[in-house]
């Protein structure tokens, strides 16, 4: 059980928003796009001013981008909007999301470097894998425990725990040690969903 499972009920909260923005001639990549120039502008914000209050824009801006990350999608497939530049840009924007949001945590105190840089390295290794089963079966894998809303809602959380106890900064080792293993038991899921599921026909 992952969020990616309630996301057809968020979806539905926000297709009255996906049709006034197509109505407003809005498209799925410029979503996208904006999902990922936000999530850079953010992560250059909390890099530059590592401080632990400002690390409350974190859940608030992840739940921004799941939410944005749902309407790119539906405008695509909804719309007739799909495109390969667009499913180009959605796996790059997960990825460059990811290194500017998450990278900012190895400024805090008490936080190990090299332990959020591998947990960046393998929520990255997590959107391969899925990736790959996309190639060998055609149907993109969203197993988890950690996908991309998972790990969200995790360091969100734990963002907003920074803000408000920073005494919690003690803890920071541990939750990205608990994030490279759910991660990699995340990878392992998603090429055994690879392995498993038979080739979708054309």
């Amino acid at each position: 059980m992952t969020l990616y499972d309630i996301k057809p009920k968020f979806q539905n909260l926000l297709r009255p928003w996906v049709i006034r923005l197509y109505q407003r001639g809005i498209t799925a990549n410029q979503v996208t796009l904006c999902a990922m120039i936000t999530s850079v502008i953010l992560g250059g914000i909390l890099a530059f001013f590592p401080y632990p209050h400002l690390f409350l824009l974190l859940p608030l801006f992840l739940f921004f981008r799941m939410a944005l990350n749902a309407i790119d999608g539906m405008l695509a497939r909804e719309f007739n909007q799909q495109s390969r530049l667009g499913a180009v840009l959605n796996e790059i924007g997960d990825i460059v999301s990811d290194f500017a949001l998450y990278l900012p945590f190895a400024l805090l105190a008490n936080t190990s470097l090299w332990l959020v840089i591998f947990t960046v390295i393998f929520a990255i290794s997590t959107e391969f894998c899925g990736v790959v089963a996309q190639t060998l079966t055609g149907v993109r894998s969203y197993k988890g425990p950690l996908g991309k809303s998972d790990r969200a809602f995790l360091l969100g959380v734990y963002g907003m725990c920074i803000a408000l106890w920073p005494q919690s900064l003690v803890y920071s080792n541990h939750i990205f040690i608990t994030a490279i293993l759910l991660l990699f038991w995340t990878c392992i899921n998603r090429c055994r969903d690879a392995i498993a599921r038979p080739k979708q026909e054309e």
